[in-house]
């Protein structure tokens, strides 16, 4: 599998699942997320990647959909694993770098990436959304976040930071704001999406005022 530089963020992710249970806010699913894969046929093949501790795998396996939970964190898959497990449901997991996604062509109905592709420099987002969408089934379905460009002054506004690359900064200090993350107007993010129609684009803050999120919900093209 080609491991790339700057996709390294899941080294500090590692150690925080290992840390979080189920009082964690990483394992409350997000109700977008929720709404949208009860839309889909019962039994769809749902690809969660970047799955964390499964907050949305384990969701969307209770409700009777086949789902993967990938995540390149040996921490995370196994804390899926565990839940699953213990609530009797099924969730293949699987620990893969998301530039390398270990499945074949039109594998999935849906793919849910919720505040994952944008862990790495421009490289990493273009390799990731090609292999997102091509294990995506034409007319399949696409959610994810990305870091806003609204969202950078924000972070420079909390610690020194340098970009390493085009949209592409890291900063000094505690969090996984070390590792490269990349910044994205709505332009960059549409030049960005070859073989998707976008249905869905907007920019808001998560939890945390300041914390400029796109979300995104698309399809793919046949």
């Amino acid at each position: 599998m080609n491991h790339m530089l700057t996709d390294t963020a899941h080294l500090y992710w590692n150690a925080e699942w290992q840390k979080a249970d189920g009082t964690s806010p990483w394992a409350m699913p997000e109700p977008w997320a929720i709404d949208h894969v009860s839309t889909l046929p019962p039994g769809s093949h749902i690809l969660d990647l970047g799955a964390g501790i499964g907050r949305h795998a384990l969701a969307f396996a209770a409700d009777g959909h086949h789902v993967t939970a990938l995540d390149a964190s040996e921490a995370a898959t196994a804390a899926v694993a565990a839940a699953a497990f213990t609530k009797g449901l099924t969730i293949d997991t699987v620990q893969a770098p998301m530039t390398d996604l270990p499945f074949e062509t039109a594998s999935f109905d849906h793919v849910l990436a919720w505040n994952v592709v944008y862990h790495g420099d421009e490289s990493v987002v273009r390799r990731t959304l090609a292999e997102i969408a091509r294990v995506l089934r034409p007319g399949g379905t696409f959610m994810a976040t990305m870091l806003s460009a609204r969202r950078l002054p924000v972070e420079q506004a909390k610690a020194r930071g340098r970009e390493i690359s085009r949209n592409t900064w890291v900063f000094e200090g505690e969090g996984d704001k070390v590792h490269p993350h990349y910044f994205c107007t709505g332009t960059d993010l549409l030049s960005l999406l070859w073989g998707f129609e976008v249905f869905t684009l907007f920019d808001r803050p998560h939890v945390k005022p300041g914390s400029w999120h796109w979300h995104l919900l698309a399809e793919r093209l046949t």
